[in-house]
């Protein structure tokens, strides 16, 4: 997902430290720089049940602000190979609409595949007990998903509960539907310690449960119980206004009929400022966290890397 489920302490105590007049100011100025552009992302995931999907985005703004503003298509060409059987191409295309400005922040990027409607929404306030909702659906990456059209869709909501500065608590639930009979139901939990505020660091701890009502009905990883605690190390710095994050953890997890195991996370991700003409970011993640398009969990192993450039005109 696009979506922001784990919190930075060191943002969150920059927000706060903030007067709210020169956050008004900074949100005038972001809007003066609000203007066309255009921009491309590239996506690229593999994993140890030799799954494959590129997909390649352009991406056409008629107003696109520093704050995520915007209103504009994307038109993307996807590529999967699912478990090394064959590459099957896909074209996609999205209508793009977000505002960024003011205490209510939404985006919605909706669209089609050519078979049915995809894409996600999320809509969140800006108060310390931040509240966020949102629903995503996109097609299975899996042999039989591609073949016979399985899609999910996931709606939920998340909450943070601050304890204080230094601490805060992150609880998410939600409802994901497949086609067919399975409905599986989530449940994340997150704490952030932050450490040293000025350096960026701080320690979390993520867990993750869900429980599917159908497990195994295809092909995609769907055992009846998952579980997963991950111990988590951050570090996130502003170098020349870049954004530059760094996170790892080891932990573990445990499915239906399994013993626990242990779950390995890596993640580096770098944004440029997005107040000039051009600007860039980029992520590369691994885990070991089995995702739909995993046929099994033990030692599964998941790569993807995202990086994306925008000229503002």
């Amino acid at each position: 997902m696009a979506l922001k489920r784990h919190i930075i302490g060191a943002a969150l105590l920059a927000a706060i430290c903030v007067p709210a007049p020169v956050l008004a100011q900074e949100e005038n100025d972001e809007m003066d720089k609000a203007g066309p552009a255009i921009g491309t992302e590239v996506f690229v995931s593999t994993d140890s049940d030799d799954t494959t999907v590129v997909r390649v985005a352009g991406d056409f703004d008629l107003r696109n602000a520093p704050n995520g503003s915007r209103l504009g298509i994307r038109v993307e060409k996807a590529w999967y190979d699912p478990q090394g059987q064959g590459r099957i191409a896909r074209e996609r295309v999205f209508l793009q609409v977000a505002d960024g400005e003011g205490d209510i922040e939404w985006s919605v990027r909706i669209g089609t595949d050519g078979d049915t409607i995809i894409g996600s929404a999320s809509i969140n306030d800006n108060e310390d007990f931040r509240k966020e909702a949102f629903i995503e659906r996109d097609i299975v990456e899996t042999p039989l998903g591609l073949e016979r059209g399985i899609y999910s869709t996931f709606a939920g909501a998340a909450i943070d509960l601050p304890a204080d500065e230094n601490n805060i608590f992150t609880v998410l639930g939600g409802v994901q539907e497949f086609t067919g009979d399975n409905l599986r139901l989530h449940l994340r939990g997150n704490f952030v310690h932050v450490v040293d505020s000025e350096l960026g660091l701080s320690v979390q701890l993520r867990t993750r449960y869900f429980h599917s009502t159908e497990p195994g009905e295809f092909d995609y990883f769907s055992p009846e119980n998952y579980t997963q605690v991950l111990p988590v190390v951050q570090l996130r710095r502003f170098v020349n206004d870049w954004q530059l994050l760094a996170a790892g953890g080891i932990g573990a997890q445990q499915i239906t009929g399994t013993g626990w195991e242990q779950a390995n996370f890596a993640q580096l991700r770098f944004i440029s400022p997005s107040e000039n003409d051009w600007f860039a970011s980029g992520e590369a993640i691994y885990s070991q966290t089995p995702g739909d398009n995993a046929v099994a969990g033990s030692g599964y192993d998941y790569f993807q890397a995202r990086f994306s450039l925008t000229r503002r005109f």
